[in-house]
């Protein structure tokens, strides 16, 4: 269940006349448990509560219905309960069908409320349902609650109206929902100057079966696009005319509504009577876009952009400064006044802006700031300064655009009321304005600069800009003042990785990269805004900085990327590097995304926010910013045939290309061995990736060139090589091909191992805190799917399970979709290695042999297993604990101590690959070893 039905489940609860004997199974089934697990727990076979009456479901909640004026001690009766802590709850709850306790055993949060009112603290029971939240979407369940709404009428009038629901009608549609939302916004706030005229209108005026609903909202919105004194001559109804002139684009146009039913027409109702003032528009405009989009609606009430987050963003852009400057004013009126009137000239622009999260929260900011200058002058009912269409977007859905403009006329009313009072607020509101700052179209197609030019105070219309008429209007000019001022670029773009793009916005990076690199098909989605951001700074005093893949960051991705935006004078001003961007999201931990600023004129200090082993933020001041998100000079790590440090080649696995002939399962095998028992030493184990990782097992037939004769004279073997032959000579690889001469071995064949092998894995998951690393006989062959360092030291295996290796590997090789894709000459042959002292190789050979006995102790999991990061520590201590010395001995090698963190292990290495590329002399012939990337 997502939040949204959640929340819907919970108020039916609560709604529905409190039955002690149902509720506690009412309570588990609102929150997404089967009835399976319901009628366990009723039985009592799931139900291990040691206090009498209570119903406890482990690692959830403990709960109990209890007599009148009894609820706080039973609370602390559960929260004493042996049960509630041996089947770790998170939860205790009581209750008597008047009053309501409840408290998350956690964090020692609690809830305290009348029976009647516990559906308005939903959000404090969601990780009951498996969801990871955060506090301030619990602090304004008021918007999952609208979105329900608006969801369960939007959906009823699609079924109403199908032509409605048409491609040629959506516009419409979805306008006539930004209406609403508008009307219920306006009636709580006295916006119409009469609390809930808009509802009860609808409710005095439009039929009990719905029969004329849409004949009444249509006169309702037709006056409210009609001003005063015209009113008499177009014949607004006299139950109309109370609606004030609202305009401004909002109501203009075309007034048709949908058909309404009976049940369209109690979600009206419905939806009128929850409190519209406790919205927010910071979150509320991200979560109702979902319900215009199909395939978002099961996330309903997760399309939430967290305000640290977006801040995360917007603070080291522009805000900090800002705030600086305000600190350093003082009471100082002429520097309070200079500031103030930066402020208003500055534009801020989202190029991407979705239902305008990050414009919202820059105006809400940026007013603010302006509402202390305001009072430390002494001018508190001051009007603002700042104009609301200096806060611009480009979005390509018509929904999310119109969310966008409604999001911020929201805001600004709002900001109006608090700062400046209701009275005030309310007298200059309405009517709207007709501006139009939100520009509905594919932002990678349009030209930044005809939109928002650096100069002037007007911008003609383009012929695609949003008309919330639906109409166009072509000449029309906007109001633009930011004639000598900032423009802050900002936002979080579509991602999107090559494999992943449409054909259509494969076009749209082919545009802008094409007449710049001949590579750029590799590029993430989310390059064409930065590109298109660096482009348009060259030509404006602005700055830029969006949420982003760490992908364009890592791999080959940078030298393509980064060369190109650092030509046009722009450097990374600021950097967050990889956390997760979590929304309100069901099992899972969220995107990991880093945050990156661009500007031409950089501090002279740059600031780089990175989380450490500790999950604390830590903010460092460095001289420069690298295009890996290092605090080091540019570099560009690039492929390599020989190691750069004293280690042992790693060469490719073997492959075959034999059509399958070679390779056996356990089956085959023994049926082999059953009738050939002589055949046993020309089978040998043959691993790849997934054998190692997940503890699978394979055989191969492997012939060497000494046996070949032998081969070709035994019955099996025979058969077996001409069906290699075969399929060899159907080929269309010329190189292929040419092995159908020799059917008896593999294709390529790297080398193998008098003793043994180290191998690893060319793509793994990104999940795991260390690269898959393992240790394999010599008689084990391994497969083209595996990199192998063959009769290596064995303290070359503690190096690649380290956790330097892993974020060197991260960042210079890059990912396979979201999977870490290693590579031989990019990501081993580059890793810079100090000098080792023959005690630091004795103790690195100790740490791998701890890992390896540590693995075997937790016999026969597999690497799998012990390597899952959400059991690793809880079901395999001993590995970890291997891992933890072993990264302890390492990093000591490197720096005398442990790393705090990713960015700081990155730091060094990058510092010792700079020096040591630097001082590299070119290998002779003969200590060359030829290696293959």
């Amino acid at each position: 269940m997502n939040p949204v039905e959640i929340e819907e489940a919970v108020s039916q609860l609560a709604e529905t006349p409190f039955d002690p004997e149902v509720f506690p199974f009412a309570f588990l089934e609102a929150f997404g448990n089967k009835a399976t697990t319901i009628k366990r727990i009723k039985s009592g076979s799931s139900n291990p509560s040691d206090v009498p009456g209570g119903v406890l479901q482990r690692n959830n909640i403990h709960l109990k219905v209890c007599p009148e004026g009894e609820v706080n001690a039973t609370l602390t009766a559960l929260r004493e309960s042996p049960a509630t802590t041996r089947y770790k709850a998170k939860f205790i709850l009581a209750t008597d069908g008047n009053s309501f306790e409840a408290e998350n055993l956690t964090d020692g949060e609690t809830v305290a409320c009348d029976y009647r009112n516990f559906s308005d603290h939903f959000g404090f029971f969601l990780a009951l349902a498996g969801i990871t939240t955060v506090r301030q979407i619990r602090e304004n369940a008021f918007d999952i609650k609208a979105t329900g709404r608006l969801n369960r009428l939007y959906l009823e009038l699609q079924k109403q109206n199908p032509d409605w629901d048409q491609a040629e009608r959506q516009e419409q549609f979805n306008h006539f929902m930004a209406r609403l939302i508008f009307c219920f916004f306006a009636e709580d706030t006295n916006i119409f100057h009469s609390e809930g005229l808009f509802t009860q209108t609808i409710a005095q005026m439009s039929a009990s079966d719905a029969s004329n609903t849409h004949e009444v909202l249509s006169e309702v919105f037709r006056a409210m696009n009609t001003p005063l004194k015209d009113r008499k001559a177009a014949g607004i109804c006299s139950w109309a005319n109370v609606f004030p002139d609202v305009n401004g684009g909002l109501f203009s146009g075309n007034v048709a509504v949908p058909r309404f039913n009976k049940i369209a027409r109690s979600y009206l109702l419905d939806m009128g009577n929850l409190d519209w003032k406790k919205i927010n528009p910071d979150i509320f405009g991200s979560m109702i876009q979902a319900v215009a989009d199909e395939e978002e609606r099961s996330a309903l009430g997760m399309h939430y952009t967290s305000v640290p987050n977006i801040l995360k963003v917007l603070n080291p852009l522009f805000l900090d400064n800002l705030r600086s400057q305000l600190e350093q004013a003082g009471d100082n009126r002429r520097k309070l006044l200079n500031l103030r009137q930066r402020i208003a000239r500055i534009l801020v622009f989202d190029p991407a802006c979705g239902s305008g999260n990050f414009l919202v929260i820059a105006y809400k900011e940026m007013r603010k700031i302006e509402a202390e200058i305001n009072r430390r002058r002494g001018e508190l009912e001051r009007r603002s300064e700042i104009p609301l269409t200096n806060f611009r977007g480009i979005e390509i859905r018509h929904f999310a655009a119109e969310v966008a403009r409604l999001a911020l006329i929201i805001a600004k009313f709002q900001c109006e009321v608090l700062y400046r009072g209701p009275q005030l607020a309310l007298f200059e509101f309405l009517p709207l304005k007709n501006d139009n700052w939100i520009t509905c179209g594919n932002a990678l197609r349009w030209d930044w600069l005809s939109l928002f030019p650096p100069t002037g105070r007007g911008v003609k219309m383009q012929r695609e800009d949003l008309d919330l008429s639906g109409e166009t209007r072509e000449q029309a000019e906007i109001d633009f003042e930011n004639e000598g001022g900032e423009t802050y670029i900002c936002g979080n773009p579509p991602y999107l990785g090559s494999k992943w793009q449409s054909q259509e916005q494969k076009d749209d990076l082919k545009q802008i990269f094409e007449s710049r690199t001949k590579h750029w098909k590799s590029l993430d989605y989310v390059s064409g805004w930065f590109m298109k951001a660096a482009d348009y700074g060259t030509q404006t005093h602005s700055a830029a900085a969006f949420v982003s893949t760490n992908s364009i960051c890592q791999g080959q991705q940078v030298p393509i990327l980064w060369p190109l935006i650092f030509e046009t004078g722009h450097e990374i001003a600021f950097a967050h590097t990889s956390f997760k961007w979590a929304n309100l999201a069901s099992h899972n931990a969220g995107v990991t995304v880093s945050i990156i600023g661009i500007a031409s004129e950089p501090p002279t200090m740059r600031r780089l926010f990175s989380i450490t082993d500790e999950e604390t933020l830590v903010e460092r001041s460095v001289g420069y910013i690298n295009a890996y998100l290092v605090p080091a000079s540019n570099c560009r790590v690039e492929q390599i045939r020989n190691p750069l440090s004293e280690v042992s080649p790693m060469l490719f696995g073997n492959m075959p290309r034999d059509g399958g002939n070679f390779i056996l399962n356990g089956d085959e095998r023994g049926n082999i061995l059953k009738t050939y028992s002589a055949l046993e030493r020309f089978i040998r184990p043959y691993l790849g990736a997934e054998e190692m990782i997940q503890g699978k097992r394979r055989w191969c037939i492997w012939i060497e060139n000494s046996d070949s004769a032998i081969a070709s004279e035994h019955p099996y073997l025979k058969e077996v090589q001409e069906k290699v032959r075969q399929f060899r000579l159907a080929s269309k690889a010329g190189s292929t091909r040419d092995f159908a001469s020799r059917p008896y071995r593999f294709v390529q064949i790297a080398g193998t191992a008098r003793d043994h092998s180290l191998v690893v894995a060319k793509v793994s998951s990104e999940k795991r805190d260390y690269i898959p690393v393992d240790l394999l006989n010599g008689k084990a062959i391994a497969s083209d799917l595996l990199f192998a360092l063959y009769d290596a030291p064995l303290w070359n295996m503690a190096l690649i399970a380290s956790r330097l290796h892993l974020v060197w590997i991260a960042t210079v090789c890059g990912k396979l979709k979201t999977d870490f894709r290693y590579s031989n000459t990019l990501g081993w042959n580059t890793f810079p290695v100090p000098t080792l002292t023959e005690q630091n190789k004795i103790d690195m050979t100790r740490c791998a042999e701890e890992i390896l006995l540590a693995r075997e102790h937790y016999f026969p999991a597999t690497i799998a297993d012990m390597y899952d990061p959400e059991c690793m520590d809880r079901e395999f201590p001993r590995v970890r604990e291997a891992h933890d010395r072993n990264d302890e001995i390492i990093e000591r090698i490197y720096i005398g101590r442990r790393f705090k963190n990713d960015t700081e292990r990155l730091e060094k290495l990058f510092e010792l690959y700079t020096k040591m590329t630097r001082q590299q002399t070119p290998l002779t012939k003969s200590t060359q070893r030829k290696t293959k990337s």
